[in-house]
């Protein structure tokens, strides 16, 4: 199961280039009517949750049925195409409305099968990772709200290249595991692989911050009305990475 899901996990950790502030200046400004709000991207990224939860939902109950084999189609699937899916919306920001939706719906196939392998090995995981991942976003949005963490430049900086290095480890581990080749320590269950998974975690919970910051920002520069959408889905691309490593970690403490 380790194995597998190291394999296909690196496609949804991009860490999250999406949200960064040159979009403004890409897109410009509209009239107040039709600008992003931050009550507007609130609801879109509920609708994505919604979709990604009906798309778990899926996948799972196929793997409580007994069949493994399609689930296993289905997950690899939603993986390559949440994947791909998510290159078009970075490119095509003005198509996110579109393509947010289809990659909630991608996403969901993915880790609602993956889940379901956590939950068959160890019972009751799924719940904990959910209430961390959620607990975690309401505790750095009220941070966040009350000024106690900014997206500053360094900050900024700072993550992004946390980021990066550890997409960067992710996709050099998937091309090992074509040739059997596993990188010590990291992944186990370990002393090192357990602080990693802290440190992976932590870096995928202050790009929430990031996200806070370009919603916010793009409702106060008068951005388009589509990256509602576009915000939405950048802060979904975290909720799932997060919820992966606290899911990856949570296993890890079980094994010991």
């Amino acid at each position: 199961m380790t194995h597998y899901i190291r394999r296909t996990h690196f496609i949804i950790v991009t860490g999250n280039p999406t949200l960064t502030q040159k979009t403004f200046t890409e897109v410009g400004r509209v009239t107040p009517g039709e600008a992003m709000t931050v009550q507007g991207t609130v609801n879109k990224t509920a609708v994505l949750l919604l979709l990604t939860t009906i798309s778990a939902a899926y996948t799972w109950q196929l793997f409580w049925k007994g069949d493994s084999a399609s689930a296993g189609l289905w997950i690899t699937g939603g993986a390559i195409g949440g994947f791909i899916v998510a290159l078009i919306t970075i490119f095509k920001k003005e198509w996110s409305g579109v393509t947010a939706p289809v990659y909630a719906v991608f996403e969901g196939l993915f880790i609602g099968g993956i889940s379901s392998l956590f939950e068959q090995r160890f019972p009751g995981i799924v719940i904990q990772a959910v209430m961390l991942t959620f607990g975690t976003l309401a505790a750095l949005l009220a941070a966040y709200t009350m000024g106690l963490i900014r997206a500053s430049s360094g900050f900024r900086r700072g993550i992004f290249a946390a980021t990066g290095g550890i997409a960067l480890l992710y996709l050099v581990s998937m091309v090992l595991g074509f040739f059997h080749i596993q990188i010590p320590l990291i992944f186990g269950a370990g002393p090192v692989g357990i602080l990693f998974s802290v440190a992976v975690v932590i870096i995928a919970a202050l790009n929430l911050v990031i996200d806070f910051d370009f919603i916010e920002s793009g409702a106060q520069q008068g951005a388009p009305k589509y990256l509602e959408w576009y915000g939405a889905f950048g802060l979904m691309v975290t909720l799932i990475w997060l919820y992966m490593e606290i899911l990856r970690l949570l296993s890890k403490l079980n094994r010991r």
